[in-house]
C-alpha cells in the first residue's frame, strides 16, 4: 500500500498525518507514478496554514519526480508519448508527497537524464513562477534588474533565466549567499540599513525593473523608489502593498498566472536538460520525515532545494 502526507485541517506542522492510501488506477488521460523524490516549496506549508475549512483533508505537494507505473487508455504526457517504465517530473499536481501518485498526464513530462529525481522534482514550481515574474515585468536584453531574495529557490532561477535574456541581474542577499547569487550570474547587494543606495551604487545608470521573492517592507520600498515605471515591479509575496502601491502580484491561484505557468513548462524542462538551468539540491529527507524537513525549510535558509525521498 502506497503513503501520503495529508493535511487535516488548516495549521501549521501539527495538522500534517502520513497516511496509507491506494493511487488510483489511472483512467483516459491519467498516469501513476511511482515517486522517487518529491519536490518541497514553502508554498506547501503556507497553503495549510491560509486554507479554508471546507478544502481539507487535503494531500500535499505541488511537484515529483519518479517512473511511470501505469498509464490510462488513450493517453500521451505533456512531453508526449509515455510507456510503463519512463521516468518523468510533474507539476502541478496535488498530493506529490507520497509514495505513488495518479495524476493528470498533462502535467507530466519526460525527465532529462542529466537530472537526479530530487532536481527534476524541484525545478518547475520555481522555475515558472521565476518565468513569469520576468514576463509580466517586460525584462530583456540589455536591461538592469533588481531581485529581492536572489539566492533563494525562485531568485535563483530569476537569475539564471534573466542572464539567458540578456539582462544584468542586482540581487539582495545575506552575506553569506553572496556567493549563491555570483555563482548564478548576479551582483550581490546586501539587504538591511542602507540597500537603497547600495543598489544605486551597484546600478549607477538605473534599475529597469523590480521582482520581489521576499514580501518585506524594505524589498517593497527600494523597489518604488528605484523602479520609475510601476508596471515594472512584482512581487509574489507582498500582495497588500502591490494592491495599496500599484503594481503587480502574481500568484499560482491565479488564473492567468497558471495558464502563463503552465505554457512554459517544456521549455523550461528542456533548458534544465540542455545544462542551462541548474537546480541547487542542498538536502534530501526520507519521505516519513517530511515534517523535519519542512522546519528546515520554513526556519534558516537551507541553501537549495530539499526533496522528500519514499
Amino acid at each position: 500500500m502506497a503513503q501520503h502526507w495529508i493535511a487535516t485541517r488548516p495549521g501549521d506542522l501539527e495538522v500534517f498525518s502520513f497516511e496509507p492510501y491506494d493511487a488510483p488506477a489511472p483512467r483516459s488521460g491519467e498516469v501513476t507514478i511511482e515517486v522517487r523524490a518529491a519536490g518541497m516549496n514553502p508554498a506547501d506549508a503556507k497553503h495549510v496554514a491560509r486554507g479554508r475549512d471546507e478544502d481539507f483533508p487535503r494531500p500535499i505537494g505541488y511537484e515529483v519526480a519518479g517512473v511511470v507505473t501505469a498509464v490510462g487508455p488513450d493517453t500521451e504526457i505533456g512531453s508526449g508519448t509515455v510507456t510503463v517504465g519512463d521516468e518523468v517530473l510533474a507539476f502541478r499536481i496535488s498530493g506529490g508527497w507520497a509514495s505513488e501518485v495518479t495524476v493528470a498526464a498533462s502535467a507530466v513530462f519526460a525527465k532529462p537524464a542529466s537530472l537526479s529525481f530530487a532536481e527534476a522534482a524541484n525545478l518547475l514550481l520555481a522555475a515558472t513562477t521565476a518565468a513569469e515574474m520576468l514576463h509580466v515585468t517586460g525584462v530583456g536584453e540589455g536591461d538592469t534588474i533588481l531581485v529581492h531574495g536572489a539566492s533563494g529557490a525562485v531568485g535563483v532561477s530569476v537569475l539564471q533565466q534573466a542572464a539567458m535574456l540578456g539582462a544584468r541581474a542586482i540581487g539582495t542577499a545575506s552575506g553569506s549567499s553572496f556567493g549563491v547569487v555570483e555563482r548564478f550570474g548576479g551582483t550581490p547587494v546586501a539587504y538591511g540599513d542602507g540597500l537603497e543606495q547600495r543598489v544605486r551604487d551597484a546600478a549607477p545608470d538605473g534599475v529597469v525593473a523590480a521582482l520581489d521573492c521576499v514580501g518585506t517592507d524594505e524589498a517593497v520600498d527600494v523597489s518604488l523608489a528605484t523602479v520609475a515605471d510601476r508596471s515594472r515591479i512584482v512581487t509574489i509575496a507582498a500582495p497588500d502593498r502591490a494592491k495599496d502601491e500599484g503594481f503587480i502580484a502574481i500568484a499560482g491561484a491565479l488564473p492567468e498566472s497558471q495558464a502563463y505557468r503552465d505554457s512554459v513548462r517544456a521549455d523550461l524542462v528542456r533548458l534544465a536538460g540542455e545544462g542551462r538551468l541548474v537546480v541547487p539540491v542542498a538536502r534530501t529527507f526520507a519521505l516519513a520525515d517530511a515534517v523535519e524537513a519542512t522546519e528546515l525549510l520554513m526556519g534558516a535558509h537551507p541553501g537549495g532545494k530539499l526533496a522528500l525521498e519514499p
